[in-house]
């Protein structure tokens, strides 16, 4: 797994749950100023299990507030699976 499927894959997850083009999604926009909201994070917490297999805390998207700070926490747990 590259940080390159695992950004796509995070910028698709969001933009979904947004309802916005990929496009829009910059990967070091506070996801916050995107409209990202607890019920979004809570599923995009679900969704990064199922994926990938790693259990998040329900914070992720508080704690690591960028889709490239979430790549960054994440990318090491994950290759470890």
């Amino acid at each position: 797994m590259s940080d390159e499927s695992l950004r796509a894959w995070l910028v698709d997850a969001v933009a979904g749950y947004l309802e916005l083009p990929p496009s829009q999604v910059g990967t070091e926009v506070a996801l916050r100023s995107l409209g990202f909201d607890s019920v979004h994070a809570m599923g995009l917490c679900v969704d990064i299990e199922e994926r990938w297999g790693v259990l998040v805390e329900p914070t992720l998207a508080w704690d690591f507030p960028t889709i490239d700070t979430i790549v960054t926490h994440l990318a090491p747990q994950i290759d470890r699976t």
